[in-house]
C-alpha cells in the first residue's frame, strides 16, 4: 500500500485537491501517510483506540468523521470483510466531494470491489504493486447509497458490518454463556466484548453491580451501548490487553481473538490472560472460551492457582480459572 499510494502521488497519475481536508479511513499498520499534507489529513481509524502512531507523525486522528464534515478527497484503505468495505466506500464516497482513493490487497478482495465499481461509475486505471491495487473515482458521480452500512439484527441483538461475529452469535461465546454460574461477584469485566453478548449474559446473573464492557473496535462498542441498556454497564473504547479498571474486579469473562490478520497468533490470548490477571483481585475468578486447538493451559497455570478445565465441544474449550498468581501491576 506504501508504494502504491506514493507511486501515484509521485508520478503525478493521482493529483490531491490544492485544498480541503483529506480524510483516510483504516489505514492499516503498514500504511505510509507521508506524502500527504499532514495539516490537511484527518485519520479515521475505529479499530484502535490509541491514536498514538498518527498523532506522532503529526497527524490528528479520530474513531468516525465529525458530523456535517465534508472532505476534499477520500482515502480508503479496503478491510477484509467486504461488507464493511462496501459500508467505507459508501460513507466516504457520501462525505467527499472530490476522488475517493481506494488502495486494497489481493486478500482483502480489491479486485472483487474494482469489478463491482466498475459496473457503477468511471473509474481510473489501477496501480498494481506490491500485491495490491490502488485506483480512484469522482464521488459525484457513484452512487453507492445501497453499500450503506445497514444494522442487522442477531437474536435480537443489533450488529453492524464488519464487527466480528456480525451475521450470527459466535458459537464459542454462546457456550460459555450457558456456563457461567449464576454468581459472578459485584463487580465483571468482559474483556473483548464485541457487541455485547457475553455482557448480556452476565448482567442477567444476580448480584451484579458493575460490569465494564471493554472493547477496541468503536463501531461493536456502539453496537454494546444499544444492545446493554442497563445502568451497570460502563463502556470503555480501549484495548483490553492494556485497560486497567478504576478498582479490581471480581470476575473477568473472555472470548479474546486468536488472529491477526490471517494468522493464528497464540500471543493475543496469552495477552489476555494477563491482563485478566492484572484487573482481577486476590480472589478473582477468570472464564473463558477458546478454540480447542490452542494452547492456553500452560499461560493459564502459570497465571493463577487454580485452573479447571469446564465441559465443552469438539470445537471449544472452557475454562475456570481462579486466583491471580502474579501481583498485579
Amino acid at each position: 500500500m506504501t508504494a502504491r499510494l506514493t507511486l501515484a502521488l509521485d508520478t503525478g497519475a493521482l493529483r490531491l485537491p490544492d485544498g480541503g481536508k483529506i480524510a483516510v479511513f483504516d489505514p492499516r499498520d503498514a500504511a505510509d501517510l507521508s506524502s500527504l499534507p499532514r495539516d490537511r489529513v484527518l485519520v479515521v481509524e475505529p479499530f484502535r483506540p490509541d491514536h498514538q502512531r498518527w498523532q506522532a507523525e503529526g497527524f490528528d486522528a479520530v474513531a468516525a468523521t465529525p458530523a456535517g464534515e465534508r472532505f476534499a478527497a477520500a482515502i480508503v484503505f479496503l478491510p477484509r470483510a467486504k461488507a464493511l468495505a462496501r459500508a467505507r466506500l459508501a460513507q466516504a464516497a457520501g462525505l467527499t466531494d472530490g476522488p475517493v482513493i481506494v488502495d486494497g490487497l489481493k486478500t482483502h478482495g480489491v479486485e472483487s470491489i474494482l469489478r463491482d465499481l466498475r459496473g457503477r461509475v468511471a473509474v481510473s486505471d489501477a496501480i498494481a504493486k506490491a500485491h495490491g491495487k490502488l485506483f480512484w473515482f469522482d464521488a459525484h458521480a457513484a452512487d453507492l447509497s445501497d453499500w450503506t452500512a445497514a444494522e442487522a439484527r442477531v437474536d435480537g441483538f443489533i450488529t453492524r458490518p464488519g464487527v466480528f461475529s456480525a451475521d450470527a452469535v459466535d458459537d464459542g461465546s454462546r457456550l460459555l454463556t450457558a456456563a457461567l454460574p449464576q454468581r459472578l461477584g459485584a463487580r465483571v469485566a468482559d474483556l473483548g466484548a464485541g457487541w455485547g453478548f457475553l455482557s448480556a449474559a452476565v448482567l442477567e446473573r444476580p448480584g451484579v453491580e458493575v460490569l465494564h464492557v471493554v472493547e477496541a473496535d468503536a463501531t461493536a462498542l456502539d453496537c454494546a451501548r444499544a444492545n446493554l441498556a442497563d445502568p451497570r454497564a460502563h463502556f470503555h473504547w480501549a484495548d483490553a490487553t492494556t485497560w486497567r479498571p478504576d478498582a479490581p474486579v471480581d470476575c473477568v469473562v473472555m472470548n479474546p481473538p486468536f488472529h491477526q490478520g490471517r494468522a493464528a497468533d497464540t500471543d493475543l490470548g496469552r495477552a489476555f490472560i494477563t491482563a485478566a490477571v492484572r484487573v482481577l483481585g486476590p480472589q478473582g475468578q477468570l472464564y473463558m472460551v477458546a478454540n480447542r486447538h490452542l494452547p492456553y493451559e500452560t499461560a493459564l497455570r502459570a497465571a493463577f492457582r487454580d485452573v479447571t478445565e469446564l465441559p465443552g465441544d469438539t470445537r471449544f474449550k472452557l475454562y475456570q480459572a481462579a486466583r491471580p498468581s502474579r501481583p498485579r501491576v
